[in-house]
């Protein structure tokens, strides 16, 4: 049993009582309408942890004292809950299923951290929930991890274990980005090369883009239509939406790869590309041409069908101008469209797919370069380069999602000390990401309001595999999920010495769930990856 002091993300209200609802072979477990799935779920996963099989109730008074009720309360928001565990048992009400979830989520962590493995420990023990009223909801409608799969694949089920993940911190946005001059990782049945050309390369550079150190076997990989059928079911589950990334019009050497003619071929021979094996800004971007457009279509049309979400990310930024100003079709194109410069042909290529997006109900995202000669009624702005982007946006009216590479790129090193693995970009500690405000002063309260929430991002050039996955986004992710879901005070006034004392029970929970986290006092022996340059000069930004 946890104290309810210990909860994190940390709980609106929190009303302690002095008993405890001890579940046995006996309780039942009570689903109303429309929370049938969490019943499923949460039966499933105590199952697993614990061997008490919680047989069906019939009706809430079923749980008669030592069971769990579920249902709907219309009054409340659609992810707020209230949980009350007295003597009548434990009752999770939710203004939607989804505020019903969150409230499971609660309900696991109070049970301890053993209530998070995947079989019991076959000791007796006592499962217990202490008497206590939780009132509770997020700050934010988006609450997101963009994980990169295009620099390092993951095999399905790594991504399927970051959702359990996820949903157990009450994140609710799960940013997939499946394309990169690195790899294409989903599979698009008109245009089969994507997949049998661009999911894979013959080496990958270990390190950042200056390490002399190869990994000399081919890497690559991709998912199935059906793969990303059963990822995007899996997230629902768990009342979490997948946003999927396709990049264009940078970003795009793995699709240039595959099919040569997407590429500036009066610049250079595109024939003779392949999937990019390093880091950095690559020049090679897409032609402004319409059989560009028609085959971005056809890519579109068969991710739409796969992923229901509202919101398609089609990247945006990073994208060099150069071979576009030598290429004399790019100028023509310019001329024909009666643009200024190179600068508007990208916010021309970007407000095509915005359109596009919109005529089929969707609505487009992109990184804050897309602000850039303008941007399309609609559309949304991942503000990645410090807040600048994103409070130009919302001023605009445009809605936002706040991911500044300066506190929430989790790829970046966690310490400055000589230990750190692959050290990236800015020293961004536990704390720092702790004290990181989604709304920036300068909005005024109807702008603000174009805030959607905030992401962390998970680049993983310097991941090669999950355990390095888990080290960079953990503990971190912990902090970065409470500043999404709780209404914290201002960033130099959280408290942060208390964020620490309630992470010594979430340490035990992410060891349950076989997270490999960066320990407080630093990588363990096995985490450190010494010899393997990174980009260890504090306060320049690095380039994905």
């Amino acid at each position: 049993m946890t104290s309810p002091t210990d909860l994190i993300p940390a709980p609106r209200r929190v009303v302690a009582g002095s008993g405890e609802v001890r579940l046995t072979a006996h309780s039942r477990l009570y689903a109303g309408t429309a929370t049938e799935g969490v019943g499923h779920w949460l039966r499933t996963v105590l199952w697993q942890a614990t061997g008490l099989p919680l047989h069906e109730g019939r009706e809430l008074d079923d749980t008669d004292g030592d069971g769990i009720g579920l249902q709907l309360d219309p009054r409340l928001g659609p992810e707020e809950y209230r949980l009350v565990s007295d003597r009548t048992g434990v009752l999770i009400e939710g203004g939607s299923a989804a505020g019903v979830f969150r409230g499971a989520q609660t309900l696991r962590q109070l049970l301890g951290p053993d209530a998070y493995r995947r079989a019991p420990l076959g000791r007796d023990r006592t499962w217990a929930v202490p008497h206590v009223t939780i009132e509770d909801s997020p700050r934010f409608r988006w609450r997101g991890l963009m994980l990169d799969v295009a620099r390092h694949f993951m095999p399905k089920d790594g991504v399927l274990r970051h959702l359990d993940l996820m949903a157990a911190h009450k994140l609710n946005v799960f940013h997939f980005h499946l394309t990169d001059d690195q790899g294409w990782r989903v599979q698009i049945e008109r245009h089969p090369r994507l997949t049998e050309v661009g999911s894979w390369r013959a080496r990958t550079k270990f390190g950042h883009r200056a390490s002399p150190l190869w990994d000399e076997k081919p890497h690559g990989g991709f998912y199935t239509q059906d793969d990303i059928r059963e990822i995007v079911a899996y997230a629902a589950e768990r009342h979490i939406t997948v946003v999927p990334e396709i990049d264009v019009p940078g970003h795009s050497q793995a699709a240039i790869a595959a099919y040569p003619e997407l590429g500036n071929t009066d610049v250079i021979d595109t024939t003779r590309l392949s999937v990019w094996d390093t880091w950095g800004i690559n020049p090679n971007v897409l032609a402004p041409t319409d059989n560009t457009l028609r085959f971005y279509e056809g890519v579109f049309e068969e991710v739409l069908a796969l992923f229901p979400s509202e919101f398609i990310h089609v990247g945006g930024d990073e994208c060099p101008k150069d071979q576009w100003r030598q290429s004399p079709a790019a100028q023509a194109r310019i001329k024909e469209l009666g643009l200024a410069d190179e600068d508007e042909l990208q916010s021309w290529f970007i407000r095509h797919f915005d359109k596009w997006l919109s005529a089929r109900g969707r609505r487009l995202i992109g990184w804050d370069e897309i602000l850039e000669g303008g941007l399309a009624e609609g559309a949304a702005v991942s503000s990645w380069r410090g807040y600048a982007g994103g409070i130009a946006a919302a001023r605009a009216g445009h809605d936002v999602v706040m991911c500044p590479e300066q506190q929430v790129y989790l790829d970046h090193r966690q310490d400055g000390g000589p230990d750190e693995p692959v050290p990236i970009g800015y020293v961004r500690t536990l704390e720092d990401v702790y004290r990181f405000e989604p709304v920036p002063p300068e909005l005024t309260p109807e702008e603000a309001g174009h805030v959607l929430g905030a992401q962390a991002n998970v680049w993983t050039e310097v991941m090669e595999d999950h355990t390095r996955v888990d080290y960079q986004t953990y503990p971190r992710l912990a902090a970065f999920a409470e500043v999404a879901w709780s209404s914290l005070p201002a960033p130099q006034e959280r408290d942060f010495a208390g964020f620490e004392e309630r992470m010594t029970a979430h340490y035990a929970r992410l060891d349950a769930l076989g997270v490999g986290y960066r320990p407080p006092a630093g990588p363990l022996p096995w985490q450190r990856r010494p010899g393997v340059l990174g980009r260890p000069i504090d306060g320049v930004p690095p380039n994905r």
